[in-house]
Formats: C-alpha cells, structure tokens, sequence
C-alpha cells in the first residue's frame, strides 16, 4: 500500500500544473489559462514564453476542464455507413487529418445504410454534445439533414443542401458514370454490361443514369439484359458476373458501379477461365487504394475520397466557429490502367 501511495505522489509530483508554467513563462496563471482557452489577447513575446515553458515541461492542459470553459465538448462526431470499407476508411483519412493539431477528437458511429439506424445515431451523437456532425453518404434525406442542423452544425457528403449551419459536398457522380461507359465506348466496345448499386442509393442511380446517358449519345441500343444488381460489395460482383452469364446476352466489358464489385467482377470472371483485359474489359469506379494493386491493375474514376472528408471535417470547424465554409467543388477523373483494351 505505501508503495502505492508513493507512486501515485511521485506521478502526481511529475505532471507539471498551470502554475509551474507560469513560473518558467514569466506571466501569470490567468495569462496562461487564457492562452490556453484561446481568449488572451498578449503581446507575441508573452504568447511565446508560454508555449515555450508548455513544450519545456511537457505540459498537457485538462482536455475537459478546456472544453468547459470553452463551452464546447470538443467532439466531432461522424457518421460513417461501414468501417469495413475501403471508401469510408479513406474519407476518415481525411476528416482524421483535418482535426489533427486542432484539439478536436471524432467520435464514429455506423448507420450501415439503414436510415432509421442513421437517424437514431444522429441523435445519439447529439445527445453526446458533439460539436458538430459529418454525415457520409447514407439514406438520409436533406431535408432531415437540414432539420438537424438547427440543433448542431451539420457537413455532410452525397447532399445538396442550403442551410445556416449546414453545408455538403456533392459529387457529379452521373458524369462519372458517363466518363466510364464513354472509356469502354471510345475502345469499340457496344455490348457493354453494367452491376449497378443498390437502387435507393443515389449515388448508384446517378452513376446508372450516366451509363445510360453515354449508350444514348453514341447510338448504342440499352439492352435490359446487360444489366444487373448489385450492392456495393464485392459478393455482388461475383453474384453479377453468374446473372450476366446465365442470361446469354453477349458483352464484352462490363462498368461495375464501384470498386469493390470490380473485385468481384474480376474473381468472378477468373474463375470461368475469361481473361481480363483480353476477353473482357473492365472498369469501376471510386480509385480506393487496394485498385491499383489488383492484377491487373483496375481502369476506374477516381473521387478525390480523402480530400472530401479533409474538406467535410475541415468546413465544419469553420462552421462551428462562425465562419462561412470554403467553396469546394469535387472532380471525378478517369483513370485508365490495364483491366481495359481496345476491342479487337
């Protein structure tokens, strides 16, 4: 017992307090916990003394005690739709790398594409005292989203949204539908096959839209039987490669709505001895890390995954602060790398 209760005086005696800062800076206590809480107005010589005798003694002010006095909770709280995934783990780079150094945590949580699970979330994180949310992607309404941003500041992706305290990201992901049934059209290729996304995804429905969009501009029939479900992840790909085969329809590419069934496509594919690019083309779309290291490398249209969470995490702050959020307009691109050929 006594050598517990020395350990825990010797810890005590180590962590260094606002006072002992305060002697080394040369300033006084106030002045330091005003710096601290962001609301001093010292000269530059004073502001670095201090943050001199912080890094000397290897201060670290209460997290809590902060946030009180603050009035802010110092959370963000971030609904994701699945961890798992490569494309929701990129983003959370992003929102990651935004908060680094800004004395703001994440707090993460799933609503697995279930909108009344994403709503219950949204409420539980404001239920938490977050300072504001970000909303990735999901089956959210906008005008839910906008609801909620009258309790708390809200960014989310996937939205068109004009609120006061809310502000969203949206990508042209139809264009980037075109981009990529355009890519396999320009090869020579007219039997163009398609897994689509989950159908109340809007994303997914845009990137068919623009699939359709670019078989209507080259005058190339749609063919009901080249398309097929899918959800996202790669089982359906495997599962949509079986469909296609087993309807009989000729293709010789296929556009699957994302990466992840790309995968799917790819093995799928490999298993029946058809050979990727030689006998059929592919490409996906999202560009997440793991494409470039598929073999072959896989032709996709890359969104600027990471940016978009450094952005989303990045204008809340502002948000949060008062300010107006900086202009961002997210650009599919395609790029092309060996799942694709010209048709012979």
């Amino acid at each position: 017992m006594k050598t517990s209760v020395r350990s825990r005086r010797d810890e005590k005696a180590s962590s260094p307090t606002v006072l002992e800062v305060a002697k080394v800076a040369g300033v006084s206590v106030s002045t330091v916990s005003r710096i601290l809480n962001g609301t001093a107005r010292v000269s530059e010589a004073k502001r670095q003394a201090v943050e001199d005798a912080i890094a000397a003694l290897d201060f670290e002010p209460n997290a809590l005690a902060q946030s009180l006095k603050r009035g802010r909770s110092m959370t963000v709280g971030v609904l994701t739709q699945d961890v798992s995934s490569s494309y929701f783990t990129e983003t959370l780079k992003g929102v990651e790398h935004a908060l680094t150094d800004t004395g703001y945590a994440p707090l993460i949580a799933s609503g697995h594409w279930n909108a009344e699970e994403e709503a219950h979330r949204v409420r539980l994180l404001i239920a938490r005292r977050v300072d504001g949310i970000i909303i990735l992607s999901g089956n959210l309404t906008s005008a839910q989203i906008t609801q909620y941003s009258g309790q708390v500041p809200v960014v989310a992706t996937g939205h068109r949204i004009e609120a006061p305290k809310a502000w969203a990201i949206e990508l042209d992901n139809e264009r980037g539908g075109v981009m990529a049934t355009r890519h396999l059209l320009d090869l020579g290729h007219r039997r163009i096959a398609h897994i689509r996304g989950p159908e109340e995804h809007a994303d997914a429905e845009q990137r068919f839209a623009g699939y359709r969009r670019a078989l209507e501009e080259a005058g190339v029939q749609y063919d009901e039987r080249l398309v097929v479900p899918g959800d996202f992840y790669e089982t359906s790909g495997v599962l949509g490669v079986a469909e296609l085969l087993a309807r009989g329809a000729p293709f010789t590419a296929i556009f699957a709505a994302n990466d992840q069934m790309a995968y799917g496509v790819r093995l799928a594919l490999s298993r029946q001895g058809i050979r990727v690019p030689d006998d059929i083309s592919l490409i996906g779309f999202d560009d997440l890390p793991g494409s470039l290291y598929t073999t072959p490398p896989l032709t996709t249209v890359r969104q600027p995954l990471f940016d978009m969470g450094r952005i989303a995490a990045g204008n809340l702050l502002r948000i949060i602060d008062g300010d107006p959020p900086e202009p961002f307009a997210p650009e599919v691109e395609l790029v092309v790398r060996e799942t694709t050929r010209r048709l012979r």
